[in-house]
């Protein structure tokens, strides 16, 4: 069995944007920050996918994207799950292009369901998270406001990554992610 996502994964000109403004302020929170080469757009997670749908899951995902319109994106304000008050989850929006990734989010967890393979059911809201709260609820109030202020590079939406993600194998415990497949819709 593997854990793994599609993902929109951003260039490094848009990474290194974003990472450049949050530096100077991660030391005002211990979060556990997510590390710049982890950043991406999940649009279908699978917790449990059995590794013999995994090669069938990338051709019937290739098939679904195909005819995905264009799209320029860009990273740009602030989301928080569950909720401001009791955050655990910091991330940056997506500006731009937010109807073809619902579209793309559709078809992968259609395609992986074709296939066999369970999805997480959580509603699609395009988003890249920065940093957790370590399982504690926290008051993001400021975060949100700082990070409504950002708006990163736009860039085009030149390709879908299929990756899997290896639970406590990277540094300081934290997942390695393999890229399986990458798509070009």
């Amino acid at each position: 069995m593997s854990r793994i996502f599609t993902a929109v994964v951003p260039p490094d000109e848009a990474v290194e944007h974003l990472d450049a403004f949050l530096d100077p302020r991660r030391a005002a929170a211990s979060f556990r920050w997510t590390r710049p080469e982890h950043l991406h757009v999940t649009l279908a997670f699978m917790a449990d996918a059995a590794d013999h749908r995994v090669d069938g899951y990338v051709d019937r995902l290739a098939e679904a994207l195909d005819g995905i319109p264009p799209a320029e994106l860009s990273l740009a304000g602030a989301v928080v799950f569950p909720n401001v008050a009791e955050g655990r989850v910091l991330a940056t929006g997506v500006a731009g292009g937010t109807d073809v990734l619902a579209t793309a989010s559709v078809r992968a967890r259609n395609a992986a369901v074709a296939c066999g393979i369970e999805v997480d059911g959580q509603r699609f809201r395009p988003h890249v998270t920065v940093a957790r709260t370590g399982g504690r609820p926290t008051e993001l109030t400021s975060w949100v406001r700082l990070l409504e202020t950002y708006a990163g590079p736009a860039w085009p939406l030149r390709a879908v990554q299929v990756v899997a993600s290896h639970l406590g194998e990277g540094p300081r415990r934290s997942p390695r992610y393999e890229t399986l497949a990458e798509i070009l819709p």
